[in-house]
């Protein structure tokens, strides 16, 4: 499938503007200062973030078919309110955005992999991983370690010959697997893992650049995503 032209690309860039609302937030983290600012909301945040999703749609496709590519608030994009109920902190409104890419899932937090962006007010990052893997999908992602290492590192054969993703996530204080062979090692001992790239508000997000970079990225790492689905699908049957 050949990539869209410019001329049909929806997703322009962001405007400083986006970078500035967000950056309001923190000083007037109000239901009511939000209503004030709507409009800008919708044209500086929302509009971009659904032009986005709509440009990446196909392409994200042609890695998995069963990815969730609606460009709507609660399917691909976050909600710009925050969940309060079991959280200390009360402030309403979230000051950042981002859009994902994953299946549907109950528990998608604990049982999916997926690929996001994330943007702020001075950055942003993109990668794949799982939000917070459950217990039993770490422990079958181990298994797989002990039973055919070379089958995971055929996965992450391109990983050591790129310098934008970084492996992130909590690993274990008595470290597991320290008679591995690196990178096996490196890999075993998290709790949780995903890759990020993360960036300074750059000339690439105010601009159609930043298809063609999540176009990159999402397309070196996805060895690693089918790898993970395979993971997912030795612990819990899918539905």
């Amino acid at each position: 499938m050949s990539d869209m032209g410019e001329q049909q690309r929806r997703f322009q860039g962001f405007s400083p503007k986006a970078f500035r609302f967000l950056k309001d937030i923190r000083t007037h983290n109000d239901k009511g200062w939000f209503r004030e600012h709507r409009a800008d909301y919708d044209r500086y945040l929302l509009t971009p973030l659904r032009d986005l999703v709509t440009d990446l749609a196909d392409f994200m496709l042609d890695i998995d078919l069963s990815f969730e590519v609606a460009p709507a608030v609660g399917k691909t994009i976050s909600r710009i309110y925050r969940d309060t109920r079991f959280s200390k902190d009360k402030s309403p409104l979230r000051d950042c955005m981002w859009i994902t890419f994953k299946r549907n899932s109950k528990d998608w937090a604990r049982w999916s992999v997926g690929y996001f962006l994330e943007i702020n007010a001075t950055w942003y990052r993109y990668g794949l991983g799982f939000y917070d893997a459950a217990p039993d999908v770490m422990a079958q992602f181990r298994a797989q370690l002990d039973e055919a290492p070379e089958t995971f590192l055929k996965a992450i054969d391109w990983f050591d010959q790129q310098d934008s993703f970084t492996l992130e996530g909590e690993t274990y204080r008595r470290p597991k697997g320290a008679d591995k062979p690196e990178p096996i090692r490196t890999w075993y001992n998290h709790k949780s893992f995903y890759l990020s790239c993360s960036r300074k508000n750059d000339s690439a997000i105010r601009s159609g650049q930043l298809v063609d970079d999540l176009k990159a990225g999402f397309g070196l790492t996805a060895p690693l995503y089918h790898y993970l689905l395979d993971t997912l699908a030795r612990v819990r049957p899918p539905k």
